[in-house]
């Protein structure tokens, strides 16, 4: 398949600019691979797609406030510096805007107690900086940094997003964007599928800016991901082994979920323990091995999330779907409704 194939039109008030007052109120599509059937419910309403046995994996990956402002030491000049990811003690791949007026040997001055040091470029366009500083990093960052919203909502950070631009399960600290489709999950849903014998099965995938690049090149075979850090644990790998084993359906929160699942896979379709990097990119026509079922936001068009869910659930059938929630008004991205995938 191209890069064209996943095109489509969406307006703009069809873009989620806050969240829904309730996580779990938002609208939910259910889509049937089998008889390609689309319904309509509410995300409470999920509790109803899955079974005793069956095993829903979640990522617990948390974000942390990585957008900051620096200003240059010499001209003041203000510079958005992004936090990508710490490549070791102090050293960090950044992103910085405008990027044309930060070069190697500028140093930006960040607060009163942190500057950093432009050490070097990279390959994608952004740059690899050096922190100084007292104490802790991420106490300073925590304090000072704001939430790390898509571009495709228009608005500044706002308090609100820094408890719901977050799961309710986030736990491990590393996420520059949030695993969406967590979002519209309350502590009554996990008690629920609990209670119903669902087993909870936590991940950690590392979301990066890689998730969102667009694609620019045609032939998708061309396309490279940036490489993400996750986390399988024996435990989590087992449990989801036996489940699958005894006729239960892996149900993947996300696409984060389904990239790592896919990833930690062995000759014989069982997950295996793992921690590392995926640069896993899944696009039709791709055979899933483990997964059965995905619960998952709407995406942009010609992303790498779009491929994904389409290789899941064949093209023709998701732009089915996506068409159908353009009709109805759904609420799209990040901020925006939800669909499970049966």
């Amino acid at each position: 398949m191209k890069l064209s194939d996943f095109k489509y039109t969406l307006a703009e008030d069809l873009i989620a600019q806050y969240p829904v007052e309730q996580r779990d109120s938002s609208r939910m599509m259910v889509i049937n691979r089998e008889d390609s059937k689309i319904e309509h419910a509410i995300f409470r309403d999920v509790v109803n797609y899955l079974h005793e046995g069956d095993c829903l994996v979640i990522n617990e990956t948390k974000v942390f406030p990585a957008k900051l402002t620096g200003i240059k030491e010499k001209t003041d000049a203000e510079v958005e510096i992004f936090l990508l990811r710490e490549l070791e003690n102090n050293l960090w791949e950044v992103l910085v805007k405008p990027a044309r007026k930060v070069r190697i040997g500028n140093r930006l001055i960040v607060d009163n107690n942190i500057t950093c040091d432009v050490l070097d470029n990279t390959v994608s366009g952004g740059r690899v900086v050096r922190f100084n500083y007292p104490g802790d990093f991420y106490e300073i960052v925590d304090k000072i940094g704001k939430a790390p919203l898509p571009p495709y909502i228009k608005r500044e950070s706002e308090p609100l997003d820094k408890d719901r631009y977050q799961t309710i399960y986030a736990r491990v600290r590393g996420a520059v964007a949030a695993p969406t489709a967590g979002l519209h999950f309350t502590q009554e849903i996990i008690d629920t599928f609990k209670n119903k014998g669902v087993i909870i099965v936590p991940i950690v995938l590392h979301v990066g800016l890689g998730s969102f690049r667009p694609v620019q090149v045609e032939d998708l075979t061309r396309h490279r991901m940036d490489s993400e850090y996750f986390e399988i644990t024996e435990e989590a790998a087992d449990t989801i082994n036996k489940a699958k084993q005894k006729g239960g359906a892996v149900v993947c929160v996300g696409t984060t979920s389904v990239r790592s699942l896919e990833t930690a896979i062995t000759s014989d379709h069982l997950v295996k323990p793992y921690s590392g990097w995926t640069d896993k990119f899944i696009f039709p026509p791709y055979e899933f091995k483990v997964v059965d079922r995905l619960i998952t936001n709407f995406h942009l068009p010609c992303s790498t999330l779009l491929m994904l869910v389409s290789a899941f659930a064949t093209r023709d059938l998701i732009f089915k779907a996506y068409r159908k929630a353009i009709k109805e008004k759904y609420r799209f991205y990040s901020y925006g409704d939800v669909m499970i995938i049966l």
